[in-house]
């Protein structure tokens, strides 16, 4: 409950500026168990392909579907980076993706994604979904959207990363309680919380 009157008053406040961002509730195809879908050669910003089977050797593998130009994505960004540097000789490995159509944000092209990743340091693979298939297939609404999955690849945690879009104001860590969680062989605390963000830009086909 607490996290929708957060929401809300995110949405209160970004409205004034026309920004359009959405407090999706956590109805995505996917439940907690099921087996992750697969990705396969999604192009990289470090100009390579990427798909899940890269990273099998990974115990667990976060997926966050974000993007260049959402003010929240952006202010996860740090945390993100940071996630990483953590967790990373722990056998966990963040890949970003950015299902958002260029043609409807232009600050969200490939070419925009390169520069974006080399500003910030990304150490984390940042793919697009061209097709914006991937992001149906896991039902992402928003940017940032998060997926845990464990070691057999199956979800195990969904939603937002933690409570708060400002740092300071964080109490409660859900992506990395549930990945301490998984590590310890323990189911997580919370599998599933409310994402907030931008809404994801589809394609009108």
């Amino acid at each position: 409950m607490r996290s929708l009157k957060l929401c809300a008053v995110l949405l209160a406040g970004l409205a004034v500026v026309g920004l359009g961002l959405s407090c999706q509730a956590a109805e995505t195809k996917l439940k907690i168990g099921d087996k992750a879908p697969d990705f396969k050669d999604l192009p990289g910003v470090d100009g390579k392909k990427h798909s899940l089977s890269d990273y099998a050797d990974a115990k667990i593998v976060v997926v966050v579907f974000t993007c260049n130009h959402c003010p929240v994505a952006q202010a996860y960004e740090d945390r993100i980076i940071q996630f990483q540097k953590d967790y990373k000789d722990k056998g966990v490995q963040v890949i970003a993706i950015n299902s958002n159509s260029p043609k409807i944000v232009p600050a969200d092209s490939f070419e925009k994604m390169v520069e974006r990743a080399k500003e910030k340091g990304f150490n984390f693979p940042y793919v697009v979904d061209e097709t914006q298939e991937v992001a149906h297939a896991y039902g992402a609404t928003v940017t940032p959207h998060f997926f845990v999955l464990c070691q057999e690849r199956k979800v195990a945690y969904m939603g937002a990363m933690d409570d708060n879009n400002n740092p300071d104001k964080v109490k409660e860590h859900w992506l990395r309680d549930a990945v301490d969680a998984l590590l310890a062989g323990k189911t997580p605390p919370k599998q599933v919380t409310q994402q907030r963000g931008c809404t994801i830009k589809w394609e009108k086909k």
